[in-house]
């Protein structure tokens, strides 16, 4: 088997996410954090969630058993001996980067090294650490534990090696992988998804149409199970401005650039569900109330 223990960097809603189907797959994972709050909900909500699949036999059990395959540390030099680091932490290049090198100077010469960015380039984070071929993208979607597809991400340095073993992590742990074979900013199902987001943004901005008539019509006439709004307030409103401008700072095309209605519920720290308001308004335990004014 290529990989047996993993180390994920950041345990907010992503990295807790595939920390959490990582460790469903029987890998060993190591979940890292400055943050000591943020791991203490992160094992928590991995516990909740990891016992409603078991409950429904979609996952094996017992949960005891998931969650002794987790280590949460806040020393990133326990990543050594991992077989494969996805970092998962904010949407900020130079964030990222710094994880990167951080890495590099503990792992192994050959342990893979992976972003779950949804926008940066990849070829931008590699160019970070010594031997960049072993560099790609790993790209889950939210909620991890559900969605199935993950991106695995070719950088311009990114050997066919690697690339092959990103394919191969991606099926170990019971994923399907989408192969991007280019390096492009937002990759393949961002590049396509990000217009609609921008243009539905657009609508609410203009009066056309609110938030909940989008988001029912999009679940009624789509087939998606979330509307637009919805997904973004469980993703984060942060996350996705985060996503635009990189695609924006890398391309300046006009077209990415976020719009107006979402950049100021960012700077109001209207961030979503994690802050009890973004597109719509939660109670105290994440229960929508209604559309945020």
């Amino acid at each position: 088997m290529d990989f047996e223990r993993v180390c994920i960097v950041g345990a907010g809603l992503m990295g807790s996410g595939i920390a959490q189907v990582c460790a469903g797959a029987g890998l060993e994972v190591t979940l890292c954090d400055v943050d000591g709050e943020a791991l203490d909900r992160a094992l928590k909500n991995i516990a909740w969630s990891a016992g409603k699949l078991v409950e429904k036999q979609k996952l094996d059990g017992p949960v005891e058993s998931i969650m002794a395959r987790i280590s949460p540390t806040d020393n990133l030099a326990e990543a050594a001996g991992a077989d494969l680091c996805i970092e998962a932490v904010f949407e900020k290049l130079i964030l990222k980067r710094e994880v990167f090198e951080q890495l590099s100077a503990v792992v192994a010469p050959n342990t893979l090294l992976a972003s779950n960015t949804s926008a940066i380039p990849i070829s931008t984070l590699a160019a970070a650490v010594p031997c960049p071929e072993r560099v790609l993208g790993l790209h889950f979607f939210s909620p991890v534990p559900m969605m199935q597809a993950v991106e695995v991400v070719r950088s311009q340095f990114t050997s066919d090696d690697i690339f092959a073993k990103g394919k191969r992590f991606v099926e170990t742990i019971g994923k399907e992988p989408i192969l991007v074979r280019k390096d492009v900013p937002g990759f393949l199902i961002n590049r396509i998804n990000f217009p609609a987001i921008i243009e539905a943004m657009r609508m609410v901005e203009a009066g056309v149409g609110t938030v909940e008539d989008i988001d029912k019509g999009l679940r009624l006439a789509s087939g998606r199970r979330m509307g637009i709004f919805e997904t973004g307030d469980m993703v984060g409103l942060d996350v996705t401005c985060g996503a635009l401008t990189a695609i924006y700072e890398e391309t300046k095309d006009p077209r990415w650039f976020p719009p107006a209605i979402l950049r100021r519920k960012v700077m109001a720290g209207h961030l979503g569900k994690k802050t009890g308001k973004g597109w719509y308004e939660y109670d105290a335990d994440g229960t929508r109330k209604g559309p945020a004014d």
